[in-house]
């Protein structure tokens, strides 16, 4: 399998990323594609609880924490003080799929969809700096965008969108 095509979602706190992005991938897995994501956090956080086996594994110093299970996997990685990795690295990481949709990092260099909705923390535009932002999703008017302006619920036509800007082809599998 070559690459995966990318996709993003940018946007500010609160302006709908993550419910578009969850929306978007049963979407478009049900049309058949493999989709896999990355979400960035401007954060620490943690996906296993304080006290279970992972967790007390991590907190002794493990430098990769793998939970295995007869459903699913999940690694995690502690930095233990080195540099955040690139994007270009985490995206290595993944397994094959058709599709990485990204949510969150903002700056990087990939076509993306910039969400906004008025409830959002911060309402300045991301799409006039940026020129990877192909379109806009919102839960508002967006006069005089110079882009594609979607209503932020609008799946459907979204996903449409995503697949014709990154040329993902009808699935095989």
């Amino acid at each position: 399998m070559t690459r995966p095509k990318i996709f993003g979602i940018a946007g500010w706190k609160n302006s709908g990323k993550t419910g578009l992005a969850v929306r978007l991938v049963s979407e478009l897995v049900a049309r058949g594609y493999r989709v896999s994501t990355i979400k960035h956090a401007h954060h620490d956080f943690d996906i296993d609880k304080v006290g279970a086996d992972s967790y007390r594994h991590r907190q002794a110093g493990a430098h990769e924490v793998t939970i295995v299970s007869g459903t699913r996997y999940a690694i995690m990685h502690e930095l233990r003080g080195a540099p955040e990795p690139s994007f270009e690295e985490i995206l290595a990481r993944l397994a094959p799929c058709d599709l990485v949709l990204i949510e969150g990092y903002k700056r990087e260099p990939i076509p993306k969809i910039e969400a906004r909705r008025l409830e959002a923390a911060n309402r300045t535009p991301l799409a006039p700096e940026d020129p990877h932002i192909t379109a806009i999703a919102a839960d508002h008017p967006v006069p005089d965008a110079g882009l594609p302006v979607f209503d932020l619920d609008d799946t459907a036509t979204i996903a449409d969108f995503v697949v014709a800007v990154t040329g993902l082809k009808t699935p095989e599998h």
